[in-house]
């Protein structure tokens, strides 16, 4: 089949890469001049005037993104080299938090989260029995609740402290929602997939794996130049504008630097953010396309700060509240980049840029971190879609011939990497299947 592909991100190019494999014709089109969609790579200049590659936002993956992991290494992406794996760590700069044990020998899941639990320092016992528990009462329902319940809801009779250290930051930086609002039944599935099953090859499925590179390199410059090497073409600078239907497919009518010529193509699948897929699909399925459109969305901002601190581990844990946002900072220098540099993450961030720049600021000196240099700060204002609990996603299917993918679309999980890929491999299964020519 001749294929098109709408838009470069994790998910347009799990999909072309499947669509490869299956030994069709794949055309790849992307608006803007860079791969990668809302995981990319961007330039940043130090103060020594030299410059760096940062990234739009700071992201982890976890061992049990199995689909990512094995999508990474067919086009060739070391993974030893590219991530560096530590155990499940959420541990503040005093030294208490949770740190699952990674010493042998080693304990199966999820024995080596109890352990981790009963381990962990600045929890008494109350603190550990109720979070105990709550996950022998959650793996009883098979790790399922009802559709309308929160985070919150879930975690009743859980200490304040654990839900404080624990919890929020477990469910911001899963599902980028506050406990109050997250849905329940999606947190459970992540927890069920991260603590209690097998992770990728060699790996626990809770593991951490801290990007040892920019996005860019990380995934979506090794597949473009995968695809190209397979006879895929993947034209940048391509906007699509309008999707003509015509008996046999579709005709899409681009405007580009160079607007390409374009085949009637056999299927199309749209990979682009769901504002912009909503834009595109007004015409030929407005349903989708209303659907789409009343996805709600929550913002990460990323204040990258440079200074002579070295922290204790690559990755801490930050305790949080209104004036002190951030959850989390990485230690960019352990990670490959430049010495000195930190990455402060603010999941469900608001407040405007300055702002939110400021508070981090003062965030860090209260924790007695000074001679701190504001590099460059990134607000994803969409960065993803509000998790929230009975949320009606669009499907994949969105007319004859026509498909979507994209973390946003109907799925078992959050807006994570993994479930963007995992929905370019589910579209592509769709049309192998022949579950995509039926009448609208």
């Amino acid at each position: 089949m001749k294929l098109a592909v709408v838009g470069a991100g994790w998910a347009g190019l799990a999909a072309a890469v499947a669509a490869v494999q299956a030994g069709h014709q794949v055309t790849v089109l992307e608006a803007t001049r860079q791969l990668g969609g809302r995981a990319r790579a961007l330039p940043v200049t130090l103060p020594d005037g030299s410059t760096t590659v940062l990234d739009n936002g700071q992201h982890i993956l976890i061992g049990a993104y199995s689909e990512t992991l094995k999508l990474m290494q067919r086009v060739g992406v070391n993974l030893q080299t590219a991530l560096l794996r530590l155990p499940l760590t959420l541990q503040f700069p005093d030294g208490s938090g949770l740190v699952l044990p990674h010493d042998k020998p080693y304990l199966p899941a999820p024995l080596d989260a109890v352990a981790g639990i009963l381990q962990a320092p600045g929890w008494d016992w109350h603190d550990k029995r109720s979070l105990l528990r709550a996950a022998l009462r959650w793996q009883l329902a098979g790790f399922r609740c009802p559709a309308q319940q929160t985070v919150a809801d879930l975690c009743k009779g859980i200490s304040p402290r654990v839900q404080a250290e624990l919890i929020e930051p477990l469910c911001v930086s899963a599902l980028n929602t506050p406990a109050s609002r997250s849905s329940g039944g999606v947190f459970l599935r992540v927890l069920r997939d991260s603590l209690f099953r097998k992770g990728h090859t060699g790996m626990r499925a809770s593991n951490l794996l801290l990007p040892r590179v920019d996005l860019g390199t990380l995934f979506p410059d090794a597949a473009a130049t995968w695809l190209g090497a397979h006879n895929a073409q993947v034209l940048l600078g391509q906007r699509v504008v309008q999707f003509n239907r015509q008996a046999s497919g579709w005709q899409l009518r681009c405007e580009g630097e160079t607007t390409a010529t374009l085949p009637t193509f056999d299927q199309v699948i749209v990979a682009c953010p769901a504002p912009e897929a909503a834009r595109l699909l007004t015409g030929p399925a407005p349903a989708w396309a209303a659907q789409a459109q009343a996805l709600q969305y929550e913002a990460i901002t990323t204040v990258y700060l440079h200074s002579a601190l070295h922290l204790p581990a690559p990755m801490l844990s930050l305790r949080s509240s209104a004036g002190a946002p951030a959850q989390f900072v990485f230690d960019r220098g352990q990670l490959g980049g430049p010495t000195g540099l930190l990455a402060f993450v603010v999941s469900a961030s608001q407040g405007s840029k300055a702002e939110i720049e400021k508070q981090v600021l003062a965030q860090a000196v209260s924790l007695g971190w000074r001679g701190l240099v504001p590099l460059q700060t990134v607000v994803e204002k969409r960065a993803t879609f509000a998790c929230t609990p009975g949320l009606q996603r669009p499907p994949a299917r969105v007319a004859s011939r026509l498909l979507a993918c994209g973390d946003y679309v109907q799925g078992p999980y959050p807006a994570t990497l993994e479930g963007a890929v995992r929905s370019g491999q589910d579209a592509l299964m769709l049309i192998s299947t022949g579950r995509t020519t039926a009448s609208d």
